[in-house]
């Protein structure tokens, strides 16, 4: 099933063994992200798991999902679609009607009770859908480019991309007031703050990719205007909510989705260099995955040295970690924080896990997207 994920599922799981004495790990210290305080540097990444209703309304199940894995410093939600337009695939949360800010109501105020804190990721999936779950509406995109190489999850199994509709410059100003709505949704609905999804192929990502992006507008044609539609989308979220509340996430050499850049060196350094002029709180930077190898020309730097250093705001190290490795990420000092995905699908109490050195349980394949309890809110702890 592929799907605009936001994780690092289908990373593998490394060795777990490490040489730190625990109440010694950076992991284990308390921080500061944006006005809140967290008591670890443990995140759990934003991951797509397909489990709400028809309306994009999460329930009882949500609940108690996010509030068993709220032992984490900062939770990151599932991407939530901020508007019917912004649909990519079934059976994902929406942050744009009354009743699901109701329904993520109960889900934020569970994560505090649990002392928890939660970030709401929003997300416009772009050219990564399919009409069949939107209304006969074809998907949005900066240019009429299909994916190529894939297939998209839909509710009536796996269809070829369609070829986008090109948005209009004032579909492109509605979605970007769209996101501003949204971050307010959020907030009115207990968010801690909002994440811009720009990252593994949607809308974001895609006006930063020549593979995806080929307008000739003030949206495209160069490295300033292809990251213009990112940078006001931030400065709208800023605006809406303020910046202690805003972060994005970037995946700069990741190629999910038939995001292909001519120079991602060159066009995130100036998207860094732009975002270094804003005040806002975090960038969670996202690895490239052994499972979609980055194109040839790509640069082989490491992603969390070679633009983490860049960043101004904290930087938060995504993809593939475990606790070894997340803890000697740390100790570079470029990142303040790890996320990690595909261990907190098995392991809801992974920073007790990680703190007691348990071993970690591994997740049914089957069951990561769609379906009810099982592969969701059924893992045991580890004392269980």
């Amino acid at each position: 099933m592929m799907v605009c994920i936001n994780n690092d599922v289908y990373l593998p799981v490394f060795d777990q063994h490490d040489t730190y004495e625990n109440g010694n790990m950076k992991l284990f210290e308390k921080t500061q992200l944006g006005g809140v305080n967290l008591k670890n540097r443990i995140a759990m990444a934003a991951m797509t798991r397909g489990r709400t209703d028809i309306n994009g309304l999460v329930g009882d199940m949500a609940i108690e999902y996010y509030t068993q894995r709220a032992g984490a410093g900062l939770l990151f939600t599932e991407a939530i679609r901020i508007s019917e337009d912004a649909t990519g695939s079934p059976l994902t949360p929406g942050i744009f009607t009354g009743q699901q800010i109701e329904a993520w109501k109960k889900v934020t105020a569970a994560v505090h009770d649990k002392g928890g804190v939660i970030i709401a990721q929003l997300w416009h999936s772009g050219r990564m859908g399919h009409s069949v779950d939107r209304n006969g509406k074809l998907p949005f995109a900066p240019s009429p480019l299909p994916i190529r190489g894939m297939q998209h999850f839909t509710s009536q199994g796996k269809k070829d991309y369609e070829i986008p509709k090109e948005m209009t410059i004032p579909e492109i100003k509605q979605t970007i007031m769209d996101f501003g709505q949204a971050a307010k949704n959020a907030v009115a609905a207990g968010f801690d703050g909002v994440q811009l999804h720009a990252a593994n192929g949607c809308l974001p990502n895609q006006f930063l990719a020549e593979s995806a992006n080929q307008r000739t507008d003030a949206y495209g044609g160069n490295i300033p205007n292809n990251t213009r539609f990112v940078l006001e989308v931030m400065e709208e979220l800023i605006s809406a909510v303020g910046s202690e509340k805003v972060g994005i996430k970037i995946s700069p050499f990741h190629p999910y989705g038939d995001v292909i850049l001519d120079n991602p060196s060159a066009t995130y350094t100036y998207l860094i260099e732009e975002f270094n002029k804003l005040e806002f709180a975090h960038v969670e930077l996202m690895r490239r995955s052994p499972f979609f190898p980055s194109p040839e020309h790509y640069a082989a730097d490491n992603e969390i040295e070679f633009f983490g250093r860049k960043i101004r705001q904290t930087v938060i190290a995504n993809a593939g970690y475990d606790k070894a490795s997340g803890e000697a990420e740390l100790e570079k000092g470029i990142a303040e924080l790890i996320s990690f995905g595909k261990l907190y699908i098995a392991n809801p109490d992974l920073p007790e896990r990680f703190e007691k050195d348990v071993a970690l349980s591994e997740p049914d394949r089957a069951t990561i997207y769609g379906g009810g309890k099982q592969g969701y809110t059924d893992y045991p702890l580890w004392n269980e």
